[in-house]
């Protein structure tokens, strides 16, 4: 799973705004992300949710916090209990 679609997935599954850090907390506890094999998590990460907001895909609420807006046709993989 890509950074980007491991964000989306987080921020789907808590329904609601989350600042950097959580999202990439959250990612590395539910191991959408390895660090072992993806390098520089924390500026990948940044980076691609800063993309992600210039495109629309992610919608920036306040500094470092970032929520899916309404309409995002981001699609990831369904949560799993």
């Amino acid at each position: 799973m890509d950074i980007l679609d491991a964000a989306v997935r987080v921020l789907r599954e808590e329904a609601g705004p989350l600042h950097w850090t959580v999202i990439q907390d959250l990612a590395l506890k539910r191991g959408y992300l390895d660090p072992f094999v993806q390098t520089d998590i924390r500026k990948r990460l940044q980076r691609a949710l800063s993309a992600a907001v210039r495109s629309g895909e992610i919608a920036r609420v306040g500094t470092g916090v970032y929520e899916l807006p309404p309409s995002s046709g981001r699609t990831s993989e369904p949560q799993r209990r």
